[in-house]
């Protein structure tokens, strides 16, 4: 199967199960790495960083990127209109008989089923970001103890990303501020 039909395939499945925003396709990108040798999951948490700073859809951003690292702007292409093509579809559909069945009690509980998923997949998506940016379960595996389990500074900058997003005053803060000044940090502290 060429490169171009597969790259296809895999974001138009992607497309089509990762409900509930960008980050739900984590789970999938993950897979792909584990499948295929287009890219590892060590560069996922900088697919991540690229994504969520370039304007656009994470999910459609990360189609894009992982694309053109398989196969250049004709990959790219492909796996973002694969990627993109579910939803167009489905929206259509959606806005043609969404009046009629609103107040279905079908849609209603399959809408209440599909928030819990949705959940799930992005808190699988956390997880793996944070196990791949905050964690170093190889070092671990070398050598066990509690200094090799975590890369220190990305836990204090994490811990102290955290923290600030939750203060009130920080908080309205527009997310670009933090994203640059992790980068700032990341550059001074060659993170």
């Amino acid at each position: 199967m060429s490169i171009y039909l597969l790259l296809f395939w895999e974001f138009l499945k992607t497309g089509l199960f990762a409900i509930g925003g960008g980050l739900a396709t984590l789970p999938f990108l993950y897979d792909i790495a584990a499948r295929y040798d287009w890219f590892d999951a060590a560069i996922l948490p900088d697919m991540i960083a690229i994504s969520e700073s370039t304007p656009g859809p994470i999910g459609i951003n990360m189609a894009t990127y992982a694309g053109f690292n398989v196969a250049g702007v004709l990959g790219s292409i492909i796996a973002t209109l694969a990627e993109i093509i579910p939803s167009i579809i489905i929206i259509l559909i959606i806005a043609k008989f969404l009046d009629k069945f609103k107040g279905n009690t079908i849609v209603q509980n399959a809408f209440y089923g599909l928030r819990p998923a949705v959940c799930a997949l992005i808190a699988t998506a956390a997880v793996q970001v944070l196990e791949t940016s905050v964690f170093t379960f190889d070092a671990f595996k070398a050598a066990p103890g509690i200094t090799t389990l975590f890369d220190l500074k990305a836990l204090i900058l994490f811990v102290v990303v955290l923290v600030l997003t939750h203060l009130p005053k920080v908080k309205k803060l527009h997310p670009v501020f933090f994203l640059a000044g992790a980068a700032v940090v990341g550059i001074v502290f060659q993170m």
